[in-house]
């Protein structure tokens, strides 16, 4: 008999977990559309996910959408460096999937020669915005990376607390989010 519950106890304890979805693997939800024309424009970084490609980023990060007659979007990245030049990188922003939403976009930042290799291009979800197009908050479904941007460069704190508290329930690591310095 305490063979057999061992036996049951064991087993649930290796299959119970295939049925159930931690969310860092859930799906992550978007927000269903958005005005692509209104989310163009000059976005100021609060606060983001570490990662390498920003690793030169000391402060002063500002993100431009500039919408194209094709549709896509023209990417520029700003951020002052430790050595106080500003570093700057272009890309190009498309519409992920033909019959998707369009707050799952794709972004790349290699040369045009490259963009027919499927990995040069990164998930970049919208998955919270501001009523007024005021705030933004960007991730991807592995929630490896993640950014609050604004339209100002500052953010009401307890807003930014409510963001990290939902996106933190989406499975993000959000212990590790730091914030971004705005010169004003």
């Amino acid at each position: 008999m305490i063979l057999a519950a061992t036996t049951v106890a064991a087993t649930c304890a290796l299959v119970l977990p295939m049925f159930s979805q931690s969310k860092e693997n859930a799906p992550l939800e978007v927000v269903p559309s958005i005005d692509l024309a209104k989310y163009a424009g000059t976005w100021y970084e609060i606060a983001r996910l570490p990662n390498g490609f920003q690793k030169k980023c000391t402060g002063n990060v500002i993100a431009t959408y500039v919408l194209q007659e094709d549709g896509t979007i023209k990417v520029t990245n700003r951020c002052s460096t430790q050595d106080g030049t500003v570093a700057e990188a272009e890309g190009k922003a498309k519409i992920a999937e033909e019959d998707g939403p369009n707050t799952k976009l794709k972004v790349k930042f290699a040369p045009a020669v490259l963009s027919f290799l499927p990995f040069v291009w990164g998930d970049y979800w919208i998955i919270e915005l501001g009523a007024r197009y005021e705030y933004a908050v960007v991730g991807e479904p592995q929630r490896k990376y993640l950014w609050i941007l604004s339209r100002t460069p500052t953010m009401d704190e307890q807003l930014i607390r409510e963001i990290l508290d939902r996106t933190g329930a989406k499975g993000f690591d959000v212990g590790k989010v730091v914030r971004t310095v705005q010169a004003n």
